[in-house]
């Protein structure tokens, strides 16, 4: 994990004491890595019974694909492991909407980057952090590691990685979730 990087343990606290904590999974153009990443995270949510507790969403730094659907080979590969992508639509990222998440999650250095500059000065900065900081099995220092590589363009096995670093990610997040929630298994959907 990069050294510039909270530990795994640190998850931001819940901005309000009622509703759900809120996710933003973030790429540059949103409609790849990160409706890919929220597609996944609902799912793992769902299945741990955590998703009335977590609400999950994505947008991109980007403005290039406001509105258009997930990429093509990304719903492919969505689809090719059991999950829909069909209702994405990209949006791109507001500085106003940063207040209203509890956890925002870059897919890779740059989208960090861009996040922080957004963030700068607000009390956002501090719940900014890369997806793949949840990966259990990411132990190296070097933040080129902690990221989720664009496939935009690439190859089908570029999304196939790219997939599996999400779930990798995704899966430790959920697993961080369960411990973090104040819900009770009883309440959990």
């Amino acid at each position: 994990m990069p050294s510039d990087m909270p530990a795994f343990e640190a998850l931001p606290t819940h901005r309000q004491s009622f509703g759900p904590y809120r996710v933003c999974l973030v790429c540059l153009g949103n409609i790849c890595r990160s409706p890919m990443a929220e597609a996944v995270l609902r799912e793992e949510l769902e299945r741990a019974g955590l998703s009335g507790a977590v609400a999950v969403d994505s947008a991109g730094t980007g403005d290039w694909h406001v509105g258009e659907r997930m990429y093509g080979p990304a719903a492919d590969e969505l689809a090719r492991r059991g999950y829909d992508g069909s209702a994405h639509r990209a949006r791109q990222i507001e500085p106003s909407w940063l207040a209203g998440y509890d956890l925002l999650l870059a897919m890779d250095l740059d989208n960090l980057a861009d996040l922080r500059r957004m963030a700068a000065g607000s009390g956002a900065a501090g719940r900014v952090r890369l997806l793949r900081s949840f990966d259990p099995a990411l132990s190296d220092d070097d933040p080129y590691l902690a990221q989720v590589p664009d496939p935009y363009g690439g190859y089908r096995d570029d999304y196939a990685r790219a997939f599996d670093l999400i779930h990798a990610a995704a899966t430790g997040l959920t697993r961080r979730f369960t411990e973090f929630l104040d819900v009770p298994a009883a309440g959990r959907q």
